[in-house]
């Protein structure tokens, strides 16, 4: 009962996960994060902050990413939402009263399980709210989340700009958001079911999503393998019977239901080759966002300019989020032709980062990150869009999830290998070197896919014979 009064009234759970959403995200200071750990407040050098400090995030953010996927399911999100506010809270407490190279570090490793703990937002929705209503409350939620990012840059740079705060009397007002967001958590409603612990009986079960799809061709024209889907949906109705009266189930019917989702899910080769653009190309990416504001710092000092990091941020996240919008409108075969975008695309994305990197004009190396940021966001929407549509199961979270930990593992490599003080602690140049030189091979590699499989295409179409039974209008259009 309780379930269906909080799934009839949808407006009330969406409401409080967009404040939420909003509050948890407003966060002035971060892109002046830089300038405030180098500068007179905590008076760190830049080499300890590149090498020593920010590498923690990487490692935490990987170690905690896979429990934390768990404990949200078994926990059913809400209890994962609260204390991914606590640990906000806590970790701008930490920046603000502490100071040394060991509490950086503890900042940084508590916010990497802050980072690890957003899969709970982003499925509690889905939880509470029936599938009508998915679309809806997935663009809101999203919508007030860019919104609020927006809106703590502008913030930020206009408190800097003006000198109206210090640093730490800004870290004082993000706590006082924060303790707002904290507030609102407290107040959403407990879901009654979760997707692989506490399965309700009236959820669709994978066996069902599994056969319900197996008459499907996916998105590139191959049709997904029958036999084994079906195999695997045998499996999964002998694994209801195995459920509890109320529809949990233990530790290890998850893991093992877990995998067969994950086996199934990736039996296209297609889907295969975009998540590894995707795992690749979000490591570099993480990579250079995490990083650019101390390249910032290097072409233009903030003690001797009026630093515009927060318009900066402001402005690539609003013309990031208009060019993923505009993909919705674009009428292309992505199925044809999207292997070989990834490969231009990225290709762009390189050389936006060579001119960040070997400029000495700030405003040229603001530029060039903005042209790299909206690129990555117009391609990771297409590979999102093309994932879901190759899915034979809709496992949209595991696979996603499972993409991202992926380029996690590639960060950290490349964070253990490049950036560590305990590796080659290379500076912020030959940094920025390497991750250039990284997206020039990924746009090599797909470049390179892409026109082979566009020869493919074209190749088979004058091979085989045009369908005699075919009737005018009967071939499916896609996009």
């Amino acid at each position: 009962m309780d379930s269906l009064i909080i799934t009839d009234n949808w407006r009330y759970p969406t409401t409080l996960l967009c404040i939420y959403g909003f509050f948890s995200t407003v966060k002035p200071l971060e892109p002046f994060l830089i300038p405030y750990l180098t500068g007179p407040d905590k008076n760190l050098t830049a080499e300890q902050v590149n090498n020593q400090i920010f590498p923690v995030w990487t490692y935490s953010y990987l170690s905690v990413l896979v429990p934390v996927f768990l404990l949200t399911d078994w926990l059913r999100y809400k209890p994962v939402v609260v204390f991914q506010c606590v640990m906000l809270f806590t970790t701008t407490a930490l920046l603000l009263w502490t100071v040394s190279v060991p509490a950086m570090q503890a900042v940084q490793f508590f916010y990497g399980v802050v980072t690890a703990s957003e899969v709970a937002y982003f499925s509690y929705i889905y939880s509470v709210l029936d599938l009508k209503r998915y679309r809806k409350a997935t663009s809101y939620s999203r919508s007030v989340q860019l919104l609020g990012y927006t809106v703590g840059y502008v913030l930020g740079q206009l408190l800097v700009s003006f000198d109206l705060m210090s640093y730490n009397n800004i870290l004082v007002f993000t706590l006082v958001l924060t303790a707002i967001a904290l507030f609102t958590s407290c107040l959403l409603p407990m879901p009654q079911k979760s997707m692989f612990f506490h399965r309700g009986h009236g959820m669709q079960t994978t066996a069902e999503e599994a056969k319900s799809k197996t008459s499907l061709e996916d998105g590139k024209g191959e049709t997904v393998e029958r036999g084994k889907v079906e195999a695997d949906a045998e499996k999964e109705l002998k694994a209801e019977n195995l459920e509890e009266p109320d529809g949990t189930q233990s530790y290890g019917q998850v893991l093992l239901q877990l995998w067969r989702d994950f086996r199934c899910c990736y039996s296209s080769r297609q889907l295969v080759y975009w998540s590894v653009w995707w795992a690749m190309a979000t490591c570099g990416y993480n990579q250079t966002v995490n990083y650019v504001q101390v390249l910032w710092e290097h072409v233009q000092p903030a003690q001797n300019f009026s630093i515009y990091n927060g318009g900066v941020e402001a402005a690539s996240t609003l013309l990031s989020a208009a060019t993923a919008y505009g993909i919705g409108f674009t009428e292309v075969r992505w199925e044809q032709w999207g292997e070989l975008a990834l490969g231009g695309f990225s290709g762009l994305g390189a050389a936006s980062l060579f001119i960040m990197t070997f400029t000495g004009n700030i405003w040229v190396c603001y530029s060039g990150y903005v042209v790299f940021k909206c690129l990555y966001m117009l391609l990771i929407t297409i590979a999102m869009y093309q994932i879901a549509a190759d899915l034979s199961m809709e496992r949209y979270a595991l696979v996603f999830g499972a993409n991202n930990f992926g380029a996690l593992a590639l960060q950290t490599i490349i964070t253990s290998v490049v950036v560590d003080s305990r590796g080659l602690g290379l500076a912020i140049i030959p940094q920025f070197t390497i991750y250039a030189s990284y997206f020039s091979v990924i746009a090599v590699v797909f470049t390179l896919r892409g026109l082979y499989s566009i020869w493919r295409a074209q190749r088979s179409k004058e091979i085989t014979p045009p369908d005699k039974d075919e009737t005018p209008g009967s071939e499916e259009h896609r996009f």
